[in-house]
């Protein structure tokens, strides 16, 4: 017999949630029945998220909590086969599918799927005490919360509310990301996290409504971050924190930048460890980080996958070693660093940079953009006469594609 635990204490019990139009507190979110343990609990919008979470801190069952649309049948029946039960949450509503393996329950478990941007999600294990990282008492703030329930940049924003006093949510579903300053200005959103394409975006579609919304911190994270991006939010919010966060379901909260740069110091590599901070490293283009947050079985060195380019006193993370690096007839330059000059011209509002097959040198750079229209209309020989001045001939974009809107992920990245 299982013994079940409750997780933490839920100080934010009281805390308001908004979500779907209706004003509730953590306390008073309709309530799950008690669910089988393990359970995976699929849902359709943030509120039956939320209550899955609530039910996991009361209980101590071992959840894992997804969208539906990230789930789709072959990792339904893969989760089965692992001993889930698979929970169809709809409101005070549920089915069950029972588990089609028995086996001994981890109390208080919390699984995360991976994004899935190097092949098929994965499940990392973490614990509510694991994935709250903001451990400090906080100012009193109303968080906004545009992640897709379940993974890791989501879970940050939820235990901030559940483990913390004064600290609000307002739930933003897929349906209401166009309009989100709307909502966010009416709830009095001070605090918002979301990765660069979701800020890119943003201003992209309004710049007014965003600048009405009255944030005082400002979160970047789940894709690199570039200088221009954060330039862009400190014009528009001067008085704003603006932070950038390197974080991942593997290794936690690792890397958190308060200062508006771009990178993070060069001094940092090295450090010595201490129960919150972890070590950093870089092996070959490689970062590597040694994290006190990390997930199940994942303590000591992880390789992160991630490449890193040094520029001063500062290291940049420019993107994922399998697709950042472009060798164009032997001579090799950084897609990530190809995009920040792009996109640092005043007339784009986003950019992708990737490899193309090319006659002779087997490989040549091309893009995908964006443009900013209020600025007037710009052309391809206009980009790429501005990357032949800030980059190496080889580095230059020889094929550039303007696209009509940013592409943005259901987990709010682009394929950058």
């Amino acid at each position: 017999m299982t013994t079940r635990r409750r997780s933490t204490a839920l100080i934010g019990d009281d805390n308001t949630v908004v979500s779907g139009g209706r004003t509730v507190t953590w306390r008073t979110l309709h309530k799950l029945p008690q669910l089988p343990s393990p359970a995976a609990v699929l849902v359709d919008n943030g509120a039956d998220a939320l209550a899955a979470v609530r039910h996991h801190a009361v209980h101590g069952t071992e959840l894992l909590v997804a969208t539906t649309s990230r789930v789709d049948l072959s990792l339904r029946e893969e989760l089965a086969a692992s001993g889930f039960a698979i929970v169809i949450a709809k409101g005070d509503e549920h089915s069950v599918e029972p588990a089609k393996l028995k086996r001994v329950e981890e109390s208080g478990r919390a699984w995360l799927l991976t994004s899935g941007s190097t092949g098929r999600p994965t499940r990392i294990g973490h614990t509510l005490e694991s994935l709250t990282t903001v451990t400090n008492r906080q100012k009193p703030r109303t968080w906004l919360l545009p992640y897709s329930p379940g993974t890791y940049a989501w879970w940050q924003v939820v235990t901030i509310s559940l483990t913390q006093a004064d600290q609000g949510l307002v739930v933003i579903e897929p349906s209401e990301l166009e309009t989100w300053p709307l909502v966010a200005a009416e709830h009095g959103v001070t605090a918002a996290s979301g990765t660069p394409t979701f800020w890119r975006q943003t201003i992209y579609r309004d710049a007014e409504a965003l600048a009405k919304v009255p944030l005082e911190q400002i979160t970047l994270g789940g894709e690199p971050v570039d200088q221009t991006i954060l330039d862009r939010l400190r014009d528009i919010f001067p008085q704003a924190r603006i932070s950038w966060i390197y974080a991942s379901s593997e290794v936690g909260a690792s890397i958190v930048v308060h200062d508006g740069f771009a990178g993070f110091p060069k001094a940092w590599l090295g450090r010595e460890p201490d129960d919150e901070r972890p070590v950093l490293s870089v092996d070959g283009d490689e970062l590597v980080i040694t994290s006190p947050h990390h997930g199940a079985g994942l303590d000591g060195a992880v390789r992160t996958g991630d490449r890193v380019e040094f520029a001063g006193d500062r290291v940049l993370i420019t993107g994922r070693l399998d697709t950042d690096e472009i060798n164009v007839g032997g001579s090799k330059v950084s897609a990530g660093v190809v995009r920040n000059v792009l996109m640092a011209h005043p007339g784009v509002a986003w950019a992708r940079v990737f490899a193309r097959k090319a006659p002779l040198v087997g490989r040549m750079v091309a893009a995908e953009v964006v443009a900013n229209h209020d600025l007037g209309p710009i052309t391809d020989e206009d980009l790429v006469q501005w990357c032949s001045h800030r980059l190496p001939d080889y580095g230059v974009p020889r094929r550039i594609k303007f696209l009509a809107e940013i592409p943005q992920k259901e987990t709010l990245k682009s394929d950058v």
